[in-house]
């Protein structure tokens, strides 16, 4: 860390901040010294407002550190705190920053419950509150990543008068398909993980936290309490989802309707990210209803692109436009800019929509005879089984001939059976090299292969309004069993990609019944609760079938030269 003096500003730590039940919130607040009216960058969050990043988050403050040494330069890092802003970065330009505990978390008393509609609503009133007062200017933005971005597409749903833009920078949309059950099945390693790693460690009133405040030396939850109270002032998160096993009236009412978002957004997704946020940055820019937005994708880890400089020149921009009405030329920003994967580092592409203009919906049909795809329908049927919990089959397209570029959707229609009522598939898609090795990529969360996608079969029914060609709509409302033996089509969604293939390399479909993970690297993002996978009718062998009567294809967005 930069031996630098921190940035002149105003801090107030612990600022009450009411909302429409009476209850108080607690928030840090950092703005310029002088008089005047500015625009204000907001974050509510469960993370401690408190908490200093090096001190929750040592591995990745490391790692930040080892791939970028000069990400801090010219700040002192006194105020960073994992995936918000630093302060320093944006006081000194004119904005004020407000980081907010959520109710039950740090320093604000109450009921913990992660993500429910009474947080979003403290949040909408906090928002509102911070375009009222005498150092406002009347107009909030929102911006942080992760949780700090569910949360924004959630509060710009309701509109709050004083919201004037938004920056989900890697946030999920959809909490069911996007973060608690992949195609309807339970992702329970990296809940189970989060809650009790950076959640519950932030409760108020959590005397044991091994976090202090820095400034003060205190816990940063502020007066201890009793562990019954502790126990009694929070949700049983894990086990109330675990119940939820169907896309039912708790998830709908934790899921924004995004037609109502007028406002500006910058929706900033991960390559890097299957089975948390990168479905929710491309489905929250497709559905929100604002007139005025855009779409980036990069690559890396979940928090670099966020700290980087020209991270923070793009947060900037957008910014100084709609928050303080500054004519940079920002609308003549290509709507969709996206980071586009090659094995060899990275290319770059504009566009004007999502899918991508141009795009050239191919087939690669499955041949369960031969074990490939190949982009005609073999003429003759096939057939091919594997154990649910082994390794799977794996379908390979011949060596590409020359470097071919797959940016957007995916989706795999396939003809299965089962030896049980229900089997669930896990479809992962796969470059290899000439010499037969695994290509991998640097994830979000986790080393990563080109794409993944999820489906339990008995969650088949697909929703005919919401589905689009190159991707299934699942209601995931009703249990469908199916019969033992009998050919049935299900369509799985693959979550979005962009690699280019280079000449040489073979696309893998893996298509098994449990986790694929990369050989000596367990994975983070995992189905493997007994509650939810324990259950004979996920262990039995499962049977693909190819040819004229049951054509089995890969669904690929081919971008032509």
């Amino acid at each position: 860390m930069p031996d630098t003096q921190p940035a002149a500003m105003i801090v107030e730590k612990d600022a009450g901040i009411p909302v429409n039940d009476g209850h108080v919130l607690r928030a840090n607040i950092y703005r310029p010294p002088g008089p005047g009216r500015f625009p204000v960058i907001m974050t509510q969050g469960v993370y401690g407002k408190d908490v200093h990043f090096a001190d929750g988050y040592a591995a990745q403050w490391e790692k930040l550190h080892k791939l970028h040494p000069d990400v801090f330069a010219g700040s002192s890092g006194r105020y960073l705190r994992w995936e918000l802003v630093d302060p320093e970065r944006w006081v000194p330009d004119g904005f004020v920053v407000i980081a907010v505990d959520s109710r039950g978390s740090g320093k604000s008393p109450g009921f913990l419950d992660p993500m429910s509609p009474r947080e979003i609503q403290d949040y909408h009133d906090a928002v509102e509150w911070a375009g009222t007062q005498p150092w406002s200017n009347g107009r909030v933005g929102l911006l942080g990543i992760s949780y700090l971005a569910h949360t924004q597409w959630r509060v710009a749903a309701l509109r709050p008068r004083h919201l004037a833009a938004i920056i989900p920078w890697e946030g999920f949309v959809d909490p069911y398909r996007d973060r608690t059950h992949h195609g309807g099945i339970f992702s329970n390693s990296f809940t189970s993980n989060w809650l009790e790693r950076q959640v519950l460690v932030n409760q108020n009133g959590n005397g044991a936290t091994r976090h202090r405040d820095r400034d003060t030396g205190l816990p940063t939850t502020g007066e201890p309490l009793s562990e019954e109270m502790l126990a009694a002032n929070r949700v049983d998160y894990g086990g109330t989802i675990l119940r939820h096993t169907m896309d039912d009236a708790f998830y709908r009412e934790r899921r924004p309707d995004l037609s109502r978002i007028e406002v500006p957004v910058l929706s900033c997704g991960n390559w890097g990210g299957p089975g948390v946020h990168l479905r929710g940055n491309i489905e929250g820019f497709t559905g929100a209803g604002s007139a005025q937005k855009w779409l980036t994708m990069h690559l890396g880890t979940h928090f670099e692109s966020f700290y980087l400089p020209e991270g923070i020149a793009l947060q900037r921009r957008f910014f100084e436009r709609y928050l303080k009405g500054i004519e940079n030329g920002w609308e003549e920003e290509p709507r969709v800019q996206v980071a586009v994967r090659r094995v060899d580092g990275a290319g770059f592409r504009t566009d004007t929509s999502w899918p991508l203009s141009g795009t050239r919906w191919t087939r690669q049909h499955l041949d369960a005879g031969s074990v490939t795809l190949r982009p005609d329908t073999p003429a003759t049927a096939g057939c091919a089984e594997y154990d649910a919990l082994g390794e799977g089959l794996h379908f390979s397209t011949a060596p590409f001939a020359a470097d071919t570029e797959f940016t957007g959707s995916l989706m795999a229609r396939l003809w299965i059976a089962s030896s049980t009522e229900d089997a669930d598939i896990f479809a992962t898609l796969r470059l290899i090299d000439p010499a037969g090795e695994e290509v991998v990529f640097a994830g979000a969360h986790e080393p990563t292969p080109v794409a993944r996608g999820w489906l339990r079969a008995s969650h088949r029914r697909t929703d005919p309004e919401r589905s689009l060609p190159w991707r299934p709509w699942h209601g995931h409302d009703r249990r469908e069993p199916l019969v033992p033996g009998e050919p049935t089509a299900v369509e799985v969604e693959i979550w979005p990609t962009s690699i280019v293939c280079p000449a040489g390399y073979r696309l893998v479909l893996t298509l098994a019944g449990r986790d694929f993970q990369l050989p000596g690297t367990p994975g983070r993002i995992l189905h493997d609760h007994p509650a939810d996978r324990g259950h004979p009718r996920f262990a039995g062998r499962s049977t693909v079938l190819t040819g004229p009567e049951h054509d089995s294809f890969l669904l690929l967005p081919l971008i032509p030269d």
